[in-house]
């Protein structure tokens, strides 16, 4: 058998863009996911610079100033600097420190908020993260969410258990609810390979239909409660601590999403399984080759994912002392794929991500009252995505940024089955045609180096 020659890629294919080979989804996916510390901060500068354009050209002051700009053009400036100052000082008010208010405790309270608000988007985000990681793009969120909260609320408002035991037991629910659902995914594209961004698309529906009807029935509704689907309040022994006291709304869960946050960084970068998760997501083929058991990587992958989403739904279900309804994932499911694109797919890049877009959502009423629309934060994170999800366009503003490696398959490519089952075919003909001709002219042929 002749050793396979390996040519060098041609000149014309590395200057032509026409004639250079495209990336794979894998890559592609590898490349948003993965994007550098400085790609990720301009993104998000970026998005400032636009959201500071839609809070000018959107104040009524400065619209009005547009009216005699050949005349005064500084009139327009200021009126422009004097509504971006005021939008991003309410954001700071907002969402950090307070510094109107009448005591310390006021004042700290937007802190403590942006923290409430960044647990489970922390949380959520290390989830969709790990599947990244992987090389799968985990978009059930929404639905493991409302599994692990309904899981968890069960728990807690049906089970009668010390304090201390009874949250442990009902986050316990909470975990294996949402690891459940999100092990479905694993399962179905490990052995059917179905693509799990439509099996998680098509679970997010079922989960708020099955949550929604159970929340009509006495399985997690109070039937002397109304009509309205909701779940039982948590016992109090089941309930996530406050830990600043009864004046803040921060409650342990925090605390848990900031652990998780270690947890994920051990779990992917020292443990052995990280290595294979991580080997899996780089080349599944080499990992298979090197005696990994991709099928098993895929469940376990995804239903880590769903464990990591399960806290955030138990911090939404464990941390409040009334009712939730179907709505209680609050569009965290969502909102956690931006922090994992964000941070990069990163323990750390997660978690200041996630504090990040909690700083925005705890942000939102105090720019309100200074005349800026709520939804120009929504704007700004939907750009964050946009030129996060868009390295060239980030690349093609900014020159400065390094291109992404790319790699060169030397290989000669992978023949169909189809076309090796005509070959072995066409062998066999050639072959039965060939028992009928002289022996010495078949062993000449066999003889032969062509």
């Amino acid at each position: 058998m002749s050793t396979p020659v390996i040519e060098p890629l041609p000149v014309d294919a590395q200057t032509d863009p026409a004639k250079t080979p495209r990336p794979t989804a894998r890559e592609v996916l590898r490349d948003i996911a993965s994007g550098g510390p400085l790609r990720i901060l301009l993104s998000v500068l970026l998005s400032l610079v636009v959201g500071s354009l839609l809070i000018v050209f959107t104040n009524e002051n400065v619209l009005d100033t547009l009216g005699y700009f050949g005349a005064r053009p500084t009139d327009f400036f200021g009126a422009a600097g004097s509504a971006i100052g005021d939008a991003y000082a309410a954001l700071f008010r907002g969402a950090v420190f307070n510094y109107r208010a009448d005591s310390f405790d006021a004042a700290i309270r937007p802190l403590t908020e942006s923290l409430r608000f960044a647990g489970p988007l922390i949380a959520a985000g290390l989830g969709i993260a790990l599947s990244f990681r992987v090389g799968m793009f985990n978009i059930g969120g929404q639905g493991q969410m409302l599994m692990g909260a309904a899981f968890a609320g069960f728990a807690a408002a049906n089970i009668q258990l010390p304090w201390g035991l009874h949250l442990l037991v009902a986050m316990a629910f909470g975990f294996i609810g949402a690891g459940l659902w999100a092990g479905i995914v694993g399962l179905l594209k490990a052995f059917t390979g179905a693509h799990e961004v439509i099996v998680t698309i098509m679970l997010n529906y079922i989960a708020v239909s099955l949550i929604t009807y159970l929340m009509r029935t006495p399985v997690l509704h109070d039937m002397d409660s109304g009509n309205n689907p909701t779940a039982r309040a948590p016992l109090p022994t089941a309930q996530l601590p406050k830990i600043l006291g009864d004046d803040f709304d921060l409650h342990l869960g925090f605390i848990l999403c900031i652990a998780a946050v270690f947890v994920f960084w051990w779990l992917m970068e020292r443990s052995k399984l990280g290595f294979r998760l991580r080997m899996v997501g780089l080349n599944p083929d080499a990992a298979r080759t090197a005696g990994v058991n991709v099928k098993a990587v895929f469940i376990v992958a995804m239903v880590l994912s769903g464990l990591f989403v399960g806290l955030a739904g138990i911090n939404q279900s464990l941390g409040r002392e009334g009712t939730f309804g179907p709505s209680i994932d609050a569009g965290i499911g969502f909102d956690a794929i931006t922090v994992a694109l964000l941070g990069g797919s990163r323990a750390f890049g997660v978690l200041f991500a996630g504090l990040l877009f909690g700083a925005m959502k705890a942000a939102g009423p105090s720019m309100q009252v200074q005349d800026v629309a709520p939804e120009v934060l929504i704007v700004m994170q939907g750009l964050i995505v946009l030129f996060v999800a868009a390295p060239p366009l980030v690349r093609a503003i900014f020159r400065f940024l390094p291109e992404p490696r790319v790699v060169v398959h030397t290989s000669a490519p992978r023949k169909p089955r189809a076309a090796k089952s005509a070959q072995v075919a066409s062998a066999q003909v050639d072959t039965t045609q060939s028992d009928g001709a002289d022996d010495g002219a078949t062993k000449a042929e066999k003889e032969s180096p062509l």
